[in-house]
Parts: C-alpha cells; structure tokens; sequence
C-alpha cells in the first residue's frame, strides 16, 4: 500500500493505522487508545486544549512525551488551583526543565484556566460548552482520507471555536490548534478510512452521551 497515498501503515499486528504515528510503540499507543475517543471530562478537555497550545511550534510527540511532567507542574491542570497561580509561580515554572519553558505559553495557561472557571460557570460546564459546537454531518467530508486531511488543517468549525475564545479573552486557541484538540477529544472521528480504530471510535461517538 502507498502511504503517501492511503495515509495507512502496517503495524507489527498487521493492521493498518493512520501514518503519523510513525508505528512508535509510545505514539501508537495514544493513537490506539486516546485520540479520538470522545471526552466529556473538564479535566481532560482543558489539559488537551492547553497542551496544545504548548505545542505551537513543536510536535505533538515531544509534548506527549513530557505530559507527565507538565501534569506534575500544572497541578494535574486543575483549572480552579492553576487560576490561582500568580507570577511566582511562572518563575517556578519557568526552571522545570521537564516542561516547555515559554513564559507566553505558561501565562497562557493559567489564564486560560481562569477563563475556563468562567466559562464552565456560564454553560454549566466546559465539556458543554465545547461539545455544543460539534459538527453536523452536513460540515464533515463524506469521506475522511489523507488527502482530505492534509488540506484540512483547520475548519470552519474550529475557526468559529477559536474566534469565540479569542473574544472571551484565551490566548493560544487558533483555529489549527483548536482543530487538533477537536480531533483529538472526539468531536469529530479523524482516523483514515481503513484505519482499524475508525469504526472502533465511531462506535464510541454513537454512544457518547454528549454534556448539556
């Protein structure tokens, strides 16, 4: 099989997978078990949302692999205990040679959790709040290939995500970075057509009882 074409690898299983985990057993793993499934966790969604703003300008797998440090660092990214962090702790935080040390990307997070307490205060919760803004079928491709993927990086639902944010005062919310959070939180089902966790996922998304 191309996978310039398909979009699809052989794993060591046999099975074929989407391309970009590159068949590494740590990213495999995530790619087998995490992405994509939907999530309706506060928690969940705001450690992703800001995890990928700390990948601005990096790749997801050097993140993945330091996820555990930055839970350590951020409290497990308990948005009400990180909307308390003053600038001490971005000094702190700013030594940890475990996370991203980016004063932009650090401040960013805990103003988004502040923004993230008033937001899930305003629509109950922020699981609500994000699914509300998941696509119908008349906004997803008929068929999700690599092409289709690679042209997409953004869409017209992410960038209305991101906008919305922006206005409600976040910051590293882009319209790339939010349709990365989108894909991987399940709000849309992004594995390649022939992928064997496609159907798997969509099976979770027919069941998911979406917040609010």
């Amino acid at each position: 099989m191309d996978e310039q074409k398909s979009g699809l690898i052989a794993g060591e299983d046999g099975a074929l997978r989407c391309f970009w985990h590159g068949n590494d057993p740590f990213y495999q793993h995530y790619h087998d078990h995490e992405w994509g499934r939907p999530v309706a966790d506060d928690r969940r969604l705001f450690e992703k949302i800001c995890l990928e703003g700390f990948q601005a300008g990096l790749s997801w797998i050097t993140i993945l692999r330091k996820r555990e440090n930055f839970r350590e660092a951020f409290e497990n990214f308990h948005i009400d205990r990180l909307a308390l962090y003053t600038e001490r702790d971005v000094e702190r935080l700013l030594t940890n040679a475990g996370i991203v040390r980016h004063r932009g990307k650090i401040e960013s997070a805990i103003n988004n959790a502040r923004r993230a307490r008033e937001l899930a205060d305003e629509a109950g919760s922020l699981a609500a709040w994000f699914w509300s803004f998941e696509p119908g079928a008349e906004e997803r491709p008929a068929v999700v290939d690599y092409a289709t993927l690679i042209a997409n990086p953004k869409t017209a639902t992410s960038t209305r995500i991101s906008k919305e944010l922006k206005r409600r005062g976040w910051s590293f919310v882009g319209p790339t970075t939010v349709y990365a959070f989108m894909q991987a939180m399940g709000l849309v089902n992004d594995h390649i057509e022939g992928c064997v966790c496609r159907k798997v996922v969509e099976l979770e998304r027919e069941q998911f009882a979406r917040p609010g």
